[in-house]
This record gives C-alpha cells, sequence and structure tokens, in this order.
C-alpha cells in the first residue's frame, strides 16, 4: 500500500495538479490516502510529486491510521483520506527526500507516526 499525504497548500498551483489533488481526494494540507499500487494511482502520483509525500507503509501503521484517525461519514462508510497533523518536530518542505518530505520517501512510516 503506499501513501500519499498531502505537503504544501492550495496557492500557486496550476490547474491539472490542482484537479489531480481533488481527484485524489487529497483537497487540504496534511491530508492523507491510502491506495493500491495501479498503472493510473502512480501516474497520478507522478504528476503531483512536487506537492505531496508519498511511499509504502507497513500494515501495523495503516491499521494505526484508522484506529486514530478514521472517520465514518454520513452513510456509516469510513471516509477516503486522513486529516492529520502538521509533523511533530518540524519538517523541510521545500526539498525533496532525503533533504526534505516532498517526493518518494523512504521513511513513510516515521513521517506518518510523527504526525498521529
Amino acid at each position: 500500500m503506499i501513501a500519499v499525504v498531502r505537503i504544501k497548500g492550495q496557492v500557486g498551483l496550476e490547474r491539472d495538479v490542482k484537479e489531480t489533488l481533488y481527484r485524489m481526494k487529497i483537497r487540504r494540507k496534511y491530508a492523507c490516502i491510502v491506495m493500491e499500487p495501479t498503472k493510473i494511482n502512480l501516474g497520478m502520483i507522478k504528476l503531483v510529486r512536487n506537492f505531496v509525500s508519498y511511499g509504502e507503509i507497513s500494515k501495523e501503521t495503516y491499521e494505526e491510521l484508522v484506529k486514530k484517525r478514521g472517520k465514518k461519514g454520513k452513510d456509516k462508510k469510513m471516509k477516503p483520506f486522513f486529516r492529520l497533523h502538521p509533523p511533530i518536530g518540524g519538517a523541510k518542505t521545500k526539498f525533496h527526500y532525503p533533504k526534505g518530505i516532498l517526493g518518494e520517501n523512504k521513511e513513510m512510516d516515521k513521517l506518518i507516526g510523527r504526525m498521529l
């Protein structure tokens, strides 16, 4: 499973990037989604990689995410996104991994743990 966390806000985004983020259901800063790595999903991630942090997560991290941040909507189904806090200890949001947290992040479990 791949977790995608939106790091940058709405100001100054190109139209196609903004639309892709909306289709992925990450409409706010620090919103997170978990998806399977299909060809379509990987193409969408490639388009928005300068505005999000993404990477593989373990099953334990996913279960903790659902337990702490999973919410049910009006129709009693799980919402397709998780709202997280900003990372504890801060993060460099202008640089790609390993200097910052943008793009493909090898330590996604740690990042989500800091944001829960």
